[in-house]
């Protein structure tokens, strides 16, 4: 399935590494065009954002299709994303970078967070900025905007491939988010790439320890062989161990 829960290791191997860490994992893999930046978290105390990618794409609005909403409107590709995005995915909403319009508001936005919804990553703008911003939601965009979708933008389809700032995102595929901006990696290589990320960054945080005490960067930057057995007894004196 492609949308299926990652297993808690993965998880919980994300969650400790930085997508600073995650971009070299994937540029080691030869992924160069992973790295999604000129999004902003909208409540930087909820930046950290991992799960799968269920994808909803706009397109430009016709004034003769995109009214303001009523009651009696059929569903649209927005409304199934809403509502039919599984608990614990990222919904990632591509509109081909068009920021004259909010993609979502205050009470969208709630709606995903109260069923249980990771995350919300976008290329566009979000409405309601300053409500979105204090709720322990991460939501990312690239500005604030406040006309309603349909003023500039209409929901066409969900979970099919979408770009994202130059990034391909298909749907299933992990997207891990921090302030530096989110990393895009396919399903099939997430728990390897989860598992080395978790182990590169316990590794230079002991490094970073080793260079704050007024070691030199030769030698322990990258780490040669002395560096690699202190590391070792560094996690068997207590550092837990990972994935």
């Amino acid at each position: 399935m492609t949308n299926a829960p990652l297993s808690a290791e993965t998880m919980k191997n994300f969650l400790y590494a930085s997508t600073a860490t995650v971009s070299m994992q994937m540029l080691k893999r030869g992924f160069r065009n992973c790295a999604i930046s000129g999004i902003r978290p909208l409540n930087p105390n909820a930046a950290r954002l991992v799960g799968p990618a269920y994808t909803l794409r706009y397109i430009p609005s016709r004034e003769d299709l995109d009214k303001p909403p009523s009651p009696s409107d059929p569903p649209n590709a927005q409304r199934t994303a809403i509502e039919e995005s599984p608990p614990g995915s990222v919904l990632v909403i591509a509109t081909e970078s068009n920021t004259r319009s909010g993609t979502l508001g205050d009470i969208l936005a709630l709606r995903l967070k109260a069923r249980g919804i990771a995350g919300v990553l976008s290329d566009g703008a979000m409405r309601d900025t300053p409500v979105i911003g204090r709720f322990d939601f991460p939501v990312y965009c690239a500005a604030a905007a406040a006309p309603p979708s349909m003023a500039n933008l209409r929901p066409v389809e969900v979970q099919t491939p979408v770009g994202i700032r130059g990034v391909p995102v298909y749907p299933g595929d992990v997207i891990v988010a921090d302030e530096d901006g989110a990393i895009v990696v396919p399903r099939p290589i997430a728990d390897e790439v989860a598992r080395d990320s978790f182990e590169q960054e316990r590794l230079e945080k002991f490094v970073a320890i080793r260079v704050g005490q007024g070691h030199p960067i030769t030698g322990t930057y990258p780490p040669n062989d002395e560096t690699r057995k202190l590391y070792q007894a560094w996690i068997k004196a207590g550092e837990p161990a990972g994935g």
